[in-house]
């Protein structure tokens, strides 16, 4: 078998990075807008003031995929992916709306008639209540999503031309507080205030809460981005991370 030649070698890496990260990013960033419906008691849960969007527990892993994404590839990278990303999510509800508006099968009702403690229930009711909650929800969430990651990405490389390649925590923790400032309040006022029923001081409560989330998240993860730093490093080779990154530094637009 041939060997390929260094640089090929180095191309195919990088291809295959670039790959990773954009399907943890599509597929977390749709799951979160999925579940994002759904309001929970962060007092039930844990015992702390506050209630959060469902969707936020999985952000974190957006925001870490996003910094690192930014680190190799650039704005323009992750630019690239986010739009990609917010295309599927538009393409994911447009066809979850589509079922939502299908005859349901008379025996599918009749079996979901009851639930567990035999009470009347209405499943079709449900799945729609559930499904097309998320309107105003999809697109405050792309509103606030795009918004924040181009802010998110602008930051990011802002701090990197300060900070060169030393603290990564620095522009990683500062780029993602900054976005998240916008996109906690954004989201919910255009889902839930615009197209919802909140008030205006709900929406500030739950942005409020959502925030300081995302705040602790993105300390708390800060040993995961070094870890995944690591291992990047480690697979494509310093020489080759150390190019790589510098393309990223010169690709600051799209």
């Amino acid at each position: 078998m041939e060997t390929l030649p260094a640089n090929s070698r180095f191309a195919h890496k990088k291809q295959q990075l670039y790959l990773v990260l954009s399907a943890i990013f599509i597929v977390n960033a749709l799951l979160a807008e999925l579940i994002g419906v759904k309001i929970f008691s962060v007092d039930a849960l844990l015992g702390l003031p506050g209630n959060l969007t469902a969707g936020v527990l999985i952000w974190p892993v957006v925001f870490v995929t996003t910094d690192i994404l930014n680190e190799y590839f650039g704005r323009a990278g992750v630019v690239r992916v986010s739009l990609l990303t917010a295309a599927l999510i538009v393409y994911a509800f447009i066809i979850i709306l589509a079922t939502t508006e299908l005859p349901p099968a008379a025996f599918w009702l009749d079996v979901n008639k009851t639930d567990a403690q035999g009470r009347p229930f209405d499943v079709e009711f449900a799945y729609d209540s559930i499904f097309r909650q998320g309107l105003g929800i999809i697109i405050g969430s792309l509103t606030a999503f795009l918004i924040g990651q181009v802010l998110d990405a602008t930051v990011f490389q802002a701090l990197r031309r300060v900070t060169g390649s030393r603290l990564i925590w620095l522009r990683a923790t500062g780029s993602t507080l900054v976005s998240q400032l916008i996109d906690s309040f954004v989201v919910l006022f255009v889902a839930f205030y615009l197209f919802g029923t909140w008030s205006f001081e709900q929406v500030l409560s739950v942005a409020n809460t959502n925030y300081w989330y995302k705040f602790a998240a993105a300390i708390l993860l800060t040993p995961v981005l070094y870890l995944a730093h690591a291992l990047i490093d480690r697979y494509l080779g310093k020489e080759e991370t150390v190019e790589l990154q510098q393309e990223a530094e010169a690709n600051v637009s799209v």
